[in-house]
């Protein structure tokens, strides 16, 4: 059986489990698109945000949503917050320059995790709340070419959200995986809608 056909045995599964999950990151949009996600499929039994500030949500699917403030400053004081959960998310976005992906993926592999995943995503495709003009332009220009052009440089958030569960749920004996655009694409899109 091929792993596109294997993934909703396999969501299911791992729902059976009854598992918890944080999200760090949720306000950005990769994070509201994952924790939205994460709803919809009702993949885990507890859901934490963790992040500066509680958040606000008017919609019945978010009341059970836990949330725990922390001082990111601070984390060592906030332990207790990732405590008891199987699984974490991380969503605090950035660009590549900013972060140092290769620093910041050697701080990550320090904490000796049984298995986690690095997602490196093009230009983001999003309706971003926050005004970034110079990513407004090239989100528009990606909008305008060829599909297989712009998927080779950009991604839709929604798919990144759909490749980070689809990832999560897939066995792998990898203790790390590195997912550039294209694989977050293909894993992404496996399946079609990923809803229960």
């Amino acid at each position: 059986m091929a792993e596109a056909e294997e993934l909703p045995k396999l969501r299911e599964d791992f729902r059976m489990q009854n598992k918890s999950v944080f999200i760090l990151g949720a306000s950005g949009e990769t994070g509201k698109v994952l924790l939205k996600e994460i709803l919809e499929q009702r993949l885990f039994s507890r859901v934490t945000l963790i992040g500066r500030r509680k958040l606000t949500f008017d919609e019945e699917a978010y009341k059970n949503v836990n949330q725990e403030v922390v001082d990111f400053e601070k984390l060592d004081d906030y332990a207790a917050a990732f405590q008891g959960h199987d699984v974490g998310f991380c969503c605090l976005g950035t660009t590549r320059k900013k972060a140092g992906a290769g620093e910041v993926e050697a701080r990550v592999e320090e904490l000796n995790f049984d298995r986690y995943s690095i997602f490196r995503p093009g230009v983001l495709l999003c309706d971003r709340q926050e005004s970034r003009p110079g990513e407004w332009m090239v989100r528009k220009f990606f909008g305008s070419l060829p599909e297989s052009w712009a998927r080779g440089q950009s991604v839709p958030v929604v798919t990144v959200a759909r490749a980070m569960l689809n990832n999560m749920v897939r066995l792998s004996d990898k203790k790390m995986e590195l997912l550039e655009n294209k694989g977050i694409h293909d894993l992404g899109k496996a399946n079609g809608s990923l809803k229960p």
